[in-house]
């Protein structure tokens, strides 16, 4: 370990070198020659990627992993982390661990070095699924039934079992799926050796796991304010600074691009977050409602004040399932009156599709979507761009047979000489069907899952704490509301806040932050749950969406999740954004009244 000597503690230095699969390869190169980190972790898991390996496992059994983690990450750099003593966790192994293991052994072994490889096992739950179909487990959103068939099911584990692989002695520990601040929660427990029941601890090593697990995006990707940001070309990775009391500072390789700012950290902590009171995790319930930012140097923020209770006994279950095909086809539409040619077109392919099929009793599609992309189609009633010469069509269908997605496909073409004129080019050529696959979360008790650690050719069973039952806590009662006096002006809500959205699911939420304490009142006022609601209608599901805000007094902020907000979300949603992450954008031109003095102050 690396030791540094601040305010006489020591420090652990970790490095995120991806936050999705698909994330730049360069992070874990500038992060290993430009930085002095003790350990490099990588997040690649997401439900979607899981089902993704699941398929590929299933036509070659030796993938089902992340393979440019092995192939065109740590080959090339392999040397160069063993030289530095850097060690990696990663949870590259998706559904296939043990087989990403191998191929990184060979690796190791061709490069003669002598690296140690642990391999954290039991977040595979499809051996179980027959056994949990006769249970009556419910979806843990909507209490649909488990379905018959699954292409993969996986628990969220925890840090432990990954402390157990570096307490016996592993330079890099490989996990299928893990919750993403488990890889680093992990090292923190390993170096520090911190109790268990410490929750505090355990929620401020989650908070520094889930601030820098989606990689850029709490350096100044993402960010609300993003002209303050220089070097887009060259982003800065996130290093969490962690001391033996749990606090931390976030920072940053020296010259790389990005913004480590108060502002960019706080967007990140509530990015994908629902309660902040009651962030479920496997090994802590953690409350990051009372988390304090301080700006401490240059790209340099200390974070403090998660707290944090007894975990659950039980382990949020990801499925997915096959629901049908889908299939999506974008042109160009040039011209006068382009919007209305555009959804002229787009209804006269749906409808003589589905005309056809019914002459073949065939039944119509199970879902359609029409999006007009240039006429801020996805803002519904506000719009301000009514009409465009240019625009593109994105048409998406959804059936239960393939053929039928198939027939949409080949119907497109004709639409460029037999209807309106100016269908410019169709985007990639004639789409292909692709299976919709969609997730079935629900829980399952912490007992029933065996969990291992594969290490030099022995299996180390992990001793998981059971948790607890209750789950009570005091709710924060509603800060300040401002009432109005008649003098306020009427702003942009980015004028007084910053916000970041993401998706869970079928749900969506927005973190908005005050930029100064004294907004918060005002905001408050003008974003209540209904007027949230009724402004982001055009996205809410009328039956069965509804919005909840949440407070987090210490920062200034507001969460509002917005349920079943996303279309099914993930793949198996129509929409061009499936998984919200423009909703924060579209919330920030929301009006709000605002005291014109107190605008003029700052």
């Amino acid at each position: 370990m690396t030791t540094v000597k601040q305010d006489d503690q020591r420090l652990v230095k970790i490095g995120c070198a991806s936050g999705f699969w698909g994330d730049t390869n360069t992070a874990a190169f500038q992060l290993v020659h430009l930085s002095d980190i003790d350990y490099l972790v990588f997040d690649y898991l997401s439900e979607i990627t899981m089902s993704i390996m699941a398929k590929a496992m299933m036509i070659d059994p030796s993938h089902g992993y992340a393979l440019d983690f092995v192939s065109r990450v740590m080959s090339p750099l392999i040397h160069k982390i063993a030289e530095k003593k850097i060690k990696v966790i990663s949870n590259a192994g998706g559904v296939n661990p043990l087989a990403c293991r191998d191929a990184l052994q060979k690796i190791i072994d061709e490069k003669g070095l002598d690296l140690k490889v642990a391999v954290v096992l039991g977040d595979d739950v499809l051996p179980k699924h027959a056994e949990l179909l006769t249970q009556n487990i419910q979806e843990m959103f909507n209490g649909d039934a488990l379905p018959a068939h699954v292409a993969s099911s996986n628990a969220y584990l925890g840090a432990v079992a990954i402390r157990d692989a570096l307490d016996l002695g592993a330079d890099i520990v490989i996990t299928g799926r893990v919750v993403d601040s488990a890889v680093v929660l992990a090292p923190l427990l390993h170096e520090y050796k911190w109790s268990l029941d410490d929750y505090d601890k355990l929620a401020q090593g989650s908070l520094a796991g889930h601030v820098i697990e989606c990689g850029a995006q709490c350096t100044g990707g993402n960010f609300t304010d993003w002209r303050l940001v220089q070097g887009f070309d060259n982003m800065g990775f996130p290093i969490v600074e962690v001391s033996a009391d749990a606090s931390f500072i976030v920072t940053k390789p020296q010259g790389t691009g990005g913004l480590v700012s108060t502002a960019t950290v706080a967007e990140q902590i509530v990015y994908e977050i629902g309660n902040p009171q009651a962030y479920l995790l496997p090994d802590v319930s953690a409350d990051f409602s009372q988390v304090h930012l301080e700006q401490v140097g240059e790209h340099r923020v200390k974070v403090t004040g998660a707290a944090g209770r007894a975990p659950t006994q039980q382990y949020k279950v990801s499925a997915t399932y096959a629901d049908g095909y889908r299939v999506l086809v974008s042109f160009l539409i040039a011209g006068r009156e382009a919007p209305e040619k555009a959804q002229v077109i787009a209804d006269a392919i749906i409808n003589k599709c589905e005309r056809v099929l019914a002459l073949r009793s065939v039944p119509p599609f199970s879902e359609k979507s029409v999006e007009i992309l240039g006429i801020e189609s996805t803002y519904g009633a506000h719009a301000q761009v009514k009409d465009s010469r240019e625009v593109v069509v994105k048409i998406a269908v959804k059936h239960l047979f393939k053929e039928a997605c198939m027939f949409f496909a080949s119907e497109i073409a004709q639409a460029s000489t037999g209807m309106a004129p100016a269908l410019a080019g169709i985007v990639g050529g004639r789409p292909k069907a692709s299976a919709v696959v969609k997730l079935f979360s629900f829980l399952i008790d912490k007992d029933r899952l065996k969990v291992e650690v594969d290490f030099s050719g022995q299996r180390y069973p992990v001793q998981i704490p059971v948790g607890q039952a209750s789950q009570d806590y005091v709710q924060h009662l509603v800060g300040d509301v401002a009432v109005y006096q008649g003098d306020e002006v009427e702003v942009p809500l980015v004028e007084v806040a910053h916000a970041r959205s993401g998706d869970k699911g079928n749900h969506s939420n927005i973190g908005v932050i005050a930029r100064k304490a004294e907004y918060l009142p005002w905001i408050r006022a003008g974003l209540t749950e209904a007027n949230v609601a009724a402004y982001m209608q055009h996205v809410l599901d009328p039956e069965k969406s509804k919005v909840i805000r949440y407070e987090l007094p210490a920062m200034h902020a507001l969460n509002f999740m917005l349920e079943n907000a996303l279309g099914g979300g993930g793949i198996a949603s129509l929409r061009i954004d499936p998984q919200g992450k423009a909703f924060a954008q579209q919330l920030l031109d929301m009006p709000v009244k605002v005291p014109a003095q107190l605008l003029e102050k700052y």
